[in-house]
């Protein structure tokens, strides 16, 4: 084989494929769902198909469009597809999330809907202080589930005047007319918050047929990964978007559906097959990532679950360790025992610490292993912890980029105004939202109105109205010249950098301006590779602050939720805090034996123990408390029910005194002092 014709077939849409992922990426007759077991090859199903819809078929792919749900797997897909496509360009193609994709709909539709097209979008901060000035409260609890009750209402795709109609108690009366004063305000800000960035798309497409025919032509092939996470606004953009073509290839897996509590319908999957008779549907059931061991025990838990579709996965991968299952007299103990067998195991193996991940059910779990880790002096990485776009010197600067984009966004105006201080202080700011409250205008708007005017001192008008004149020429500049160079003269001139150093001790202040800079220098360089200037990349960059989800790549032990791990896979797994009560969690155990007899909770528990032991590539240990402190006070634990249905063929139990492994950490440690002791020895010693 030539070197040429062998790079052909490197590059070819079927390279590496087996039968079923084939027949998936070749399937164009009408609508298809690929049930894709965990570790089956769901990612290279979705970029082989993009490249082979525009390699073999004819499609442009700016007529294509990849849905997911975070921006580092958008952006992985994009990379692969690149690689895939060598000598053509995938230049137009639409990879993306589903919030992303109903951002450019409305956008690009915001006239038919009486926005502009430079909207805001208000982050779940800026939602709660929206509603804490509605409801003139400061409650968390009170005003988080309010929120709640909102977002759930919009992901149904109820309006506020049909949540007023159905409300069963008056409690949900008083939240649906809060729901109906709270869309009034978004208006007024012309706003959207997360949720409206596809549930407006979804009612635009629906009553418009112009723009519907429109997006349908643009965007003629549709694939969509994660599909079991869809909620049931999710699946109904889809639907407008597909039309009667059905051209779609939608990948899923109703074993990994753990989403619920914030929308996800597996039912989804079972519409699918309802409205679409056309459906095909091909299952990968072949796993590339774990032994036969693990794969079978995921199989037998798995299976005390109800099925959608049936699925088994199998590996060629080996047979592989048993599955450890340890029981352990307390919490203290877990969190030893755990961590002498990462130590013990990293060195017999000679691994990486990131090798190694300890997987919980509630963020309260980490303490401990926090602690232990640190006394051990052992790197960790924590998922979940807190992004770099949530950082506040990263949310100031995202201030003033909302504002520019958009002078009727008030949360950003008065974030914005106060940061750094301007000499404009709370009662006057009172006053002017008074005033365009009472005019129903944007605080900015406010400003210039001759009616304000004599409200107040001179002094004070003249720093509003210097504010908003240096917004209003930032914004000429943003739209026209570089925006590296707008960024480093706006920063200059409110004096952000002296501000942070005159408000914190300076090893803080000098990291918190080594954040800004990497921020604005990352502006910079899109700005120049998209050819977009900063008033286009304003919009982006609030939505990427929302929906990033990258974690740090460094060589640390991975400390994570069940839910954050999703998606991930480590050589060897531990799943800590086995136990009736926490997983499954107590609220799901009550609800089961209700008097309804509800029990889909228990089964996505079910399923959070199905994702806890697919992560695993190697071995897979869990452990459980025999007793654990709540309160202060040891109380008795009982295993998860979850362990048993494991089976009995793949499992080793023992206590945490018994484990073998973890007994062989101080010995390994002694002899590895030892060998580094003869190491360091100098010849002539």
């Amino acid at each position: 084989m030539s070197q040429q014709q062998a790079s052909k077939t490197l590059t070819s849409p079927f390279h590496g494929l087996n039968a079923e992922q084939r027949a998936a990426v070749k399937h164009l007759d009408g609508p298809l769902l690929v049930l894709a077991g965990a570790g089956s090859g769901k990612t290279r199903v979705i970029t082989h198909k993009i490249a082979y819809l525009i390699s073999e078929c004819g499609f442009q792919p700016a007529n294509i469009a990849a849905i997911t749900f975070t921006n580092k797997a958008a952006r992985e897909m994009r990379e692969r597809v690149t690689k895939l496509l060598p000598g053509k360009s995938s230049k137009g193609l639409t990879v993306t999330t589903f919030h992303s994709l109903g951002m450019q709909i409305l956008r690009q539709e915001a006239k038919l809907i009486g926005y502009k097209a430079q909207f805001s979008i208000l982050d779940a901060a800026d939602s709660l202080h929206v509603l804490s000035d509605i409801m003139k409260t400061t409650d968390k609890a009170e005003l988080k589930r309010v929120q709640g009750r909102i977002s759930r209402w919009k992901n149904d795709m109820i309006a506020p005047e049909f949540a007023a109609m159905n409300a069963e108690n008056a409690a949900e009366h008083a939240s649906a007319k809060l729901y109906q004063r709270y869309q009034d305000t978004l208006r007024a800000y012309q706003a959207f918050d997360f949720d409206d960035l596809i549930r407006v798309p979804v009612e635009l497409l629906e009553r418009e047929a112009d723009a519907r025919s429109k997006w349908q032509d643009k965007l003629r092939y549709l694939l969509v990964d994660e599909y079991q996470d869809t909620n049931s606004c999710q699946y109904r953009l889809l639907k407008q978007l597909a039309g009667p073509r059905a051209a779609f290839t939608a990948v899923g897996d109703d074993d990994q559906s753990i989403y619920a509590w914030r929308g996800a319908n597996v039912e989804n999957l079972r519409l699918l097959r309802d409205e679409f008779p056309r459906l095909e549907v091909i299952k990968l059931e072949q796993n590339y990532r774990s032994t036969v061991r693990i794969l079978e025990s995921a199989n037998h838990l798995i299976a005390h679950n109800p099925k959608l579709f049936e699925k088994k996965l199998w590996s060629e991968l080996g047979y592989g360790d048993p599955i450890q299952v340890i029981a352990c007299k307390d919490d203290a103990e877990e969190a030893e025992n755990i961590v002498r067998r990462i130590m013990a195991q990293r060195f017999e193996k000679r691994g990486k610490w990131s090798d190694y991940a300890i997987l919980y059910r509630g963020n309260h779990q980490a303490r401990i292993f926090e602690e232990k880790l640190r006394a051990e002096h052992i790197p960790y990485l924590l998922s979940g912890g807190q992004s770099f776009f949530e950082r506040t010197e990263i949310k100031d600067i995202i201030a003033y980029l909302r504002l520019i984009l958009n002078s009727d966004d008030d949360p950003a105006f008065i974030r914005a105004i106060t940061t750094p201080k301007k000499g404009i202080g709370a009662q006057t700011l009172e006053k002017l939202g008074g005033y365009a409250a009472s005019r129903n205008l944007s605080l900015f708007a406010a400003v210039f109105e001759a009616g304000f005017v004599s409200q107040v001192q001179a002094k004070q008008l003249d720093a509003l109205t210097e504010f908003c004149t240096f917004i209003n020429n930032i914004e000429y500049r943003a739209a026209r010249e570089p925006a590296g160079e707008v960024l480093k003269d706006m920063l200059r001139a409110i004096g952000y950098e002296l501000y942070l150093f005159d408000g914190d001790e300076e090893r803080l202040a000098k990291a918190r301006w080594e954040n800004v800079t990497q921020f604005t220098d990352w502006l910079a360089r899109k700005g120049e590779e998209d050819e977009k200037t900063l008033l286009e990349l304003a919009q982006t960059v609030a939505l990427i602050a929302m929906i990033n989800n990258e974690e740090e790549d460094t060589d640390a032990v991975r400390l994570s939720t069940l839910h954050a791990a999703k998606g991930l896979e480590f050589p060897h797994v531990f799943l800590v805090g086995a136990e009736e009560g926490i997983l499954p969690h107590r609220e799901s155990i009550e609800r089961a034996a209700s008097p309804t007899g509800d029990n889909g909770q228990v089964e996505e528990e079910r399923r959070l123990m199905y994702v806890a032991v697919t992560r695993a590539q190697q071995t897979f240990t869990v452990s459980y408390c025999e007793k654990r402190k709540r309160a202060r006070e040891l109380q008795s634990c009982e295993p998860s029910r979850f362990i048993v249905e494991l089976g009995s063929e793949h499992v080793r139990n023992h206590t945490a005194a018994q484990d073998p492994v973890a007994a062989k950490k101080d010995g390994n440690a002694r002899l590895a002092q030892l060998k580094t002791m003869l190491a360091t020895k100098t010849p002539e010693e």
